[in-house]
């Protein structure tokens, strides 16, 4: 009897485990696309696709555009498969959750003054990937919009028409939220990456170099994060405006040279953090007009032609323990008058002393010298920049200031380098 109730449980347990659903991980299936198989076109295994399906693309050319994705997907390019748009419109419209897109070459969008051709849109969705993918010649490189989460990362996206009116930018991100663009490099474009209307933004480690207008350019977008990123030869640099608790740190603004070019452009910004930044051979390394309340600290300002450029609109900012090295000029303004902080900062022009030894300079310095008034008011004068008499014109107006804003001044100068 013993015997026979032991079979019958085990017998009810096979018959239960019998029915018992698969997970749903178990359910997902994979569907390979190859130039030689069953499946020829990307489009059409994103069809046939079920949603959490995985696709594999295999090496090859496919020239296709407007691949729609509606579902939960993972395409997965192997050994690199490149996807041709041949310049007929957008090539990859992502309009799904939790999707993936990771190691294709795409090149190729349509180009137009009216629509915004993407190599990759992504339009309200949530938790994608976007990932070690090269886009070349490309009108828009990865459009977000009205997005939520998701990572941008690893890509190689660049183009090659030099105007500004007929570029795209590398990556855009329009009323989107926490997305983490992380590790790209774009190059060629209207903006490197363009921010509008964002959240909670994690802008990190990317380099965007030799774009047409803005590496990267950010606006209406508030408690955002970029750090150690690149900056280097672009149009007119980096443009922060309209925001506020946005940290900008630990990044490399470098050769942004032109009339209208800036290491970095702060235009209406708010209660926000600079710091741990270098900034090298600028025409102008920070620019700023009616910001207010932001710190400005630990940076390295080196070669530039000016230094700081701030305007009379500018209140309340703290210029603190940075380095002014070799500059042209450290600091100009618009007005008599100074509402920002300046204070501890090393000034390499700074020919003051330090009789108690403490590491502060005992006589202060005044960072705006007079000749630096006048180019402003005659750049043609800067012909005698390096001439006896500015050097005299300038300690004069040091030692006796007239013209100069008397309370722009930092009382302690640090006698060496910070580190």
């Amino acid at each position: 009897m013993k015997n026979l109730s032991i079979l019958h449980y085990a017998l009810k347990l096979s018959l239960l485990l019998i029915f018992i659903p698969a997970s749903p991980q178990t359910l997902f299936s994979q569907i390979i696309v190859s130039e030689t198989g069953s499946i020829t076109f990307i489009q059409e295994a994103v069809d046939l696709a079920a949603p959490g399906d995985t696709i594999e693309v295999e090496s090859g050319t496919y020239k296709e555009w407007n691949i729609e994705i509606r579902k939960p997907l993972t395409l997965i390019g192997i050994d690199r498969p490149l996807v041709d748009g041949e310049g007929e419109g957008t090539i990859f419209s992502i309009h799904a959750d939790d999707v993936t897109l990771k190691g294709f070459d795409i090149r190729r969008t349509g180009r137009s003054y009216v629509r915004d051709y993407a190599a990759i849109l992504i339009v309200e969705s949530t938790r994608f990937l976007i990932e070690d993918n090269r886009l070349d010649d490309v009108f828009f490189g990865i459009y977000l919009a009205e997005t939520t989460g998701g990572v941008v990362r690893s890509n190689r996206i660049e183009a090659y028409d030099l105007r500004e009116a007929s570029s795209g930018n590398g990556i855009h991100l329009w009323n989107s939220k926490e997305a983490t663009i992380e590790g790209n490099f774009i190059t060629g474009m209207r903006d490197g990456i363009y921010v509008e209307f964002g959240e909670g933004m994690k802008i990190n480690g990317n380099t965007s170099e030799a774009n047409n207008r803005y590496g990267l350019h950010y606006m209406f977008s508030d408690g955002g994060i970029y750090q150690r990123n690149t900056f280097r030869k672009n149009g007119a640099g980096v443009a922060v405006m309209y925001s506020e608790n946005v940290d900008m740190s630990h990044n490399l603004f470098e050769h942004n040279w032109g009339t209208s070019s800036y290491g970095l452009l702060l235009k209406d910004i708010r209660n926000s953090t600079i710091e741990y930044n270098r900034f090298y051979r600028n025409t102008i390394a920070i620019y700023s007009e009616s910001s207010s309340n932001v710190m400005i600290r630990r940076n390295d300002l080196e070669l530039n032609g000016w230094a700081v450029n701030i305007k009379s609109s500018s209140a309340r900012n703290h210029f603190e323990e940075n380095n002014f090295i070799e500059n042209s000029f450290d600091v100009r303004t618009d007005s008599p008058r100074n509402n920002n902080h300046f204070e501890r900062n090393y000034w390499s022009a700074y020919e003051g002393y330090d009789l108690d030894r403490d590491g502060i300079g005992d006589v202060p310095y005044r960072p705006v010298t007079l000749f630096s008034m006048v180019t402003e008011r005659s750049p043609e004068s800067l012909i005698l920049m390096r001439s006896m008499f500015v050097r005299i014109l300038n300690t004069a107006e040091r030692i006796a200031p007239v013209l100069t804003p008397k309370t722009l001044v930092d009382e302690k100068p640090k006698m060496t380098r910070i580190q």
